[in-house]
């Protein structure tokens, strides 16, 4: 589990137990029975007060999201295809969302197209335990699209990547612990 923020906010923006809270979750949550509550003891604050201090930032639009991170190679999904879509800017956001709800689609995203080298505007990541698998999975995209599709792309991933959020640098005495609220 880990909790993403936003790289568009100021880190300054945080109190200092948000940032105690930010920095103490960056590298992913404790997998153990009440992980809140293993944040919040050496910060001395309640699993609850973490949740909820947590749901103010991401409701603010700090904290992106709060998320399993699944090793997909370990679960056997090891065919894994960032798909491209050159759509229709009029049916985008519609299409968008219904694509992002598949199953298969782990993120799904509108971008700027790049004129004209790069055409596509809808990425959707597809995860499969085979190429052709994934290639089922974007057939069943394109269908979904429709005639709003003028044009797609299978981009295979070559290499496993750390995939992390935005850290923050810790702070000459950001590592202390905040104190309490009364």
């Amino acid at each position: 589990m880990s909790v993403s923020t936003c790289p568009s906010e100021s880190p300054s923006a945080l109190d200092s137990i948000d940032r105690a809270i930010v920095l103490a979750t960056q590298a992913g949550l404790p997998l153990v029975p009440d992980p809140w509550g293993a944040v919040g003891r050496p910060l001395g604050l309640s699993g609850e007060e973490v949740r909820r201090r947590l749901a103010r930032l991401q409701e603010a639009g700090i904290v992106r999201r709060i998320a399993a991170v699944p090793n997909h190679y370990r679960l056997g999904y090891v065919a894994n295809g960032m798909t491209v879509w050159d759509v229709d800017d009029a049916r985008i956001d519609r299409l968008g969302r219904e694509v992002g709800n598949l199953p298969g689609v782990s993120h799904c995203y509108r971008r700027p197209r790049h004129l004209p080298e790069w055409p596509y505007n809808l990425f959707a990541m597809l995860h499969g335990h085979t190429r052709e698998e994934v290639e089922r999975q974007a057939e069943a995209l394109r269908a979904l699209l429709g005639e709003a599709c003028r044009d797609h792309r299978i981009l295979y991933s070559s290499r496993i990547l750390k995939k992390t959020g935005l850290r923050l640098a810790g702070r000459p005495g950001a590592g202390r612990k905040p104190e309490p609220r009364r």
